[in-house]
């Protein structure tokens, strides 16, 4: 597991990680079952406090994505997983909701929001 912090970021550390864990685990960067190290170990590998990483773990393992093992540690969880489906059409409504507001503010018309849209999966945006 690779996890990059950027002390610059506007984004709080924990959320950066929980991003990075997120995206290696759908990419199955992170395998399924596969052990995540301990809260304790992950702090003194990014040199970070106990308490993000017991936060970000936490988080994770609300939303699916890790499971914990009593006396075993956290592990990824499968990616079949349907609560994680849903949690993440839940973050691309979100997101896409966020993306028709701005283009409603900037003056776009329903098609043209849509023609973004369809270039940014083409990937021409």
């Amino acid at each position: 597991m690779r996890i990059i912090l950027k002390n610059k970021s506007d984004v709080p550390i924990y959320e950066q990680i929980e991003e990075q864990i997120r995206e290696q685990i759908l990419t199955g960067i992170i395998a399924e079952d596969e052990q995540l190290p301990s809260i304790r170990q992950l702090a003194r590998d990014l040199k970070i406090s106990v308490i993000t990483t017991t936060r970000v773990y936490n988080d994770l393992s609300e939303e699916g994505f890790i499971i914990s093992a009593a006396g075993k540690g956290y592990f990824a969880a499968p990616r079949n997983n349907e609560l994680l489906r849903e949690r993440m059409l839940c973050e691309m409504e979100e997101g896409l909701e966020k993306a028709v507001t701005s283009g409603r503010n900037a003056g776009l018309t329903d098609d043209g929001i849509v023609e973004a849209l369809k270039k940014i999966m083409k990937g021409e945006g």
